[in-house]
Order: structure tokens, then sequence, then C-alpha cells
């Protein structure tokens, strides 16, 4: 009886080995799951929103696995970003720091902003109103400008402004080093991005993946785990869709 117990629990741990194994490769490989704290990146996503982020999108660094396990410099299998995709990277001022925005910058860019529109080599970006909001901002509401704006290969997205004049609406010309990136959040003038010092240019060792699409999405007034909430606060509509 104790030799047989003993064979059940030497396969229960080499069944709990191998699933372990599967689910680090699936995280490390392919795919690693992330949740949305912040609203930089409105109205692409929202806070509450869980997400997959396909890791062989820009091929792997040592960011790529939990922990650093596997510590080396540069990328293997390396791909390059596009313009105006959502991007997963590592904070370069704390690596422990997960951000996601959007790649407006590739390497060799001039980057601009000029009365709130977007230049890239001295051409702005075209934008196209579609409409005025209030929304949520914290402990208040506020009146925001929704705006189409147009990559030059053609990707579109909506992006949020206050308004044409805030902060960081008007900027000096950043010049893109080769291997970075100048990333951007949606939500123009209540994101901390590539426009700002503690931020900057993101290396290309630092992008973890490419944002793919929902897989869930719950309203702040409930977290993931309190599912006696969640039949009024997941936002259905959102759930599985992709990410522009």
């Amino acid at each position: 009886m104790a030799k047989k117990q003993k064979e059940t629990w030497r396969d229960n741990v080499k069944t709990l080995g191998i699933a372990v194994v599967i689910a680090l490769s699936f995280r490390s490989i392919l795919f690693e799951p992330f949740n949305i704290p912040s609203g930089s990146m409105i109205p692409t996503l929202l806070v509450g929103d869980y997400l997959f982020v396909s890791k062989y999108s820009y091929g792997y660094s040592r960011y790529s696995f939990p922990f650093g396990v596997v510590p080396f410099d540069g990328r293997i299998f390396a791909d390059e970003p596009e313009r105006g995709d959502v991007a997963v990277f590592r904070l370069p001022a704390n690596t422990s720091v997960d951000y996601i925005k959007r790649v407006v910058g590739l390497p060799g860019d001039k980057i601009q902003l000029k009365g709130g529109q977007l230049y890239i080599n001295d051409a702005v970006l075209p934008r196209r109103m579609v409409g005025t909001k209030t929304v949520p901002s914290g402990s208040r509401s506020v009146s925001i400008t929704a705006y189409e704006e147009t990559m030059d290969n053609g990707k579109s997205y909506i992006i949020h402004e206050l308004s044409d004049n805030d902060r960081m609406d008007n900027t000096r010309v950043y010049e893109v080093p080769e291997g970075h990136y100048f990333m951007m959040g949606d939500n123009r003038d209540q994101s901390k991005d590539s426009r700002f010092l503690d931020v900057g240019m993101i290396p290309h060792e630092n992008l973890i993946g490419r944002a793919e699409f929902l897989f869930f999405s719950v309203e702040q007034s409930a977290r993931i785990w309190e599912f006696w909430k969640w039949p009024f606060a997941i936002r259905f509509s959102r759930i599985a869709s992709g990410i522009e």
C-alpha cells in the first residue's frame, strides 16, 4: 500500500511538473497576460481590461522570460515593430515595471508635437475629429475631443485630447536613435510616455510583445476575483476583441 501511494505521489509530482513547464513555455514563448491599471491608453484600452501579448512578435530578450531566468543581451529571432503597434515594454529606468503604449517613432525618425498634432519626419499625421464627450478622470469628469489619427502606413486609431495646448502638446524635436522606439499613449494629455525624460526612448531589448486581443474586461467597481460582481461589472462587448 505504501509503495502504491509513493508511486501515486511521484506520478502526481511528474504531472504537476509537466503542467508547470507547459504553462511557463506558453507564457514565455507564445502569449503573456497583462491587465491595464491606468487610463493612459484610453479609449483603445480601459482600466480593467485584461489582454494577451504575443511574445513572438518581436523576438525574445531576457525580459521575455519570467523573472529574467534566461539572462542574455540583445534579442533572438528579432523582428521590428510596425508604426502604430500597441506594445508592452519594460521601463528603462526601472525594468521591473511594465508599460503599454503605441509605437509612433521608429529608429531614425524625428518626432515632434505642435499644437497637439503629431509630426513624424516633418510631416503631420492627418487626424479627423470624431466627437466630444465627458469622461471620468480620477475623482472628476473632464471634457475631451476624440480624433481618428492615421499613420503613414494606413493604420488608424482613436486618440483623446483634453486640448491642443496642454503641457506636452508643443515639444522639441525628438530624434529616435538606432535600436530604439518612441512610444505614446492614446490618451495624449494624460499619458507619461517617451516625451518625458523618466520614460524616454525604448530600447529594442526592452520590448516584451505586441498587444493582440482582450480576454476579459471589468469595470473598476470589481476586481477579476470578485466574481459575485461580474454580472454588473463585466464589459461583455470588449471580451475577445482585437486591439488596433
